[in-house]
């Protein structure tokens, strides 16, 4: 299934920040991802949206050159992944990710955590960074409400701290590309409601990259995202504008029961009919 594209103009002069053509991932004789074509431009802010084992954090590691298709082409900010050099690709791309977080050592502190992107590590040992450099992750901490946080060990920091942190990493190299793989899971009520406050912001600047959100909960979806892709089973469901494709029917078929959408003041939620 192809997805959704932007407005026309806008087809014509830019090229895909992420294009995958018949992409297919297998691990034995399992499908973790069977024939995704999708596509993302600059100007698109993208929610992935499906059930556990749906294949949408398996889409996003490919997105972010850390896993290659078994059978399709991946290109990644126009790289083709299998011909390029991923340890060059990777900074331009900010992950936020539970494969992340669990690379991260506990015992930096938090401004490290944030800094050493600049050098794609996960641990403080012998590079140095400019003042500037520094300076940048503060203000990402700042940013992202975690700034008073900036010596603390990441181990000792709260769930809802942890992923403002992890945030704040991904945007460190001001990446052309930003992935966020299910950002509020394990977030109270509390916490949930002001990561998907700053992250609707954070989509609604002029500098903002394009953006893929990973979730299976539709309260998580920040207001402002453009595009939805909906799977299933490693393959779309669904794929465009989110106004024109998130419906009670493709919602429906997504989780494998009759549902009701419901939208209000770009959130949204839904109940099972009866």
């Amino acid at each position: 299934m192809a997805c959704g594209r932007g407005s026309l103009d806008s087809v014509l002069t830019m090229s895909p920040v992420l294009n995958l053509d018949g992409v297919t991932v297998r691990r034995g004789r399992k499908h973790l991802l069977n024939n995704i074509s999708f596509e993302v431009f600059e100007d698109q802010r993208w929610v992935i949206l499906g059930p556990n084992g749906a294949g949408k954090t398996t889409l996003l590691q490919i997105a972010a050159g850390r896993l290659f298709p078994t059978t399709g082409k991946a290109q990644v900010l126009e790289e083709t992944l299998g011909q390029v050099d991923v340890f060059e690709l990777r900074p331009r791309v900010g992950l936020c990710s539970n494969a992340v977080a669990n690379s991260l050592p506990g015992h930096e502190t938090a401004l490290n955590v944030v800094v050493t992107a600049a050098y794609g590590v996960t641990g403080r040992w012998r590079e140095e960074y400019e003042r500037l450099d520094e300076r940048r992750a503060f203000q990402l901490l700042n940013d992202w409400g975690v700034g008073t946080v900036f010596d603390r060990p990441f181990a000792s920091l709260s769930e809802g701290e942890r992923k403002r942190v992890q945030i704040a990493r991904a945007l460190m190299t001001d990446p052309e590309l930003l992935l966020l793989d299910e950002p509020g899971a394990g977030l109270d009520l509390a916490g949930r409601e002001s990561l998907v406050e700053r992250t609707s912001e954070l989509i609604g600047s002029a500098e903002a990259p394009a953006t893929i959100l990973v979730t299976h909960h539709l309260e998580e979806i920040p207001p402002g995202f453009t595009h939805v892709l909906l799977m299933r089973d490693g393959e779309a469901v669904a794929a465009g504008p989110i106004g024109q494709t998130l419906t009670s029917e493709s919602l429906s078929a997504t989780f494998d029961m009759p549902l009701q959408l419901v939208e209000r003041d770009g959130r949204y939620s839904a109940f099972m009919k009866r």
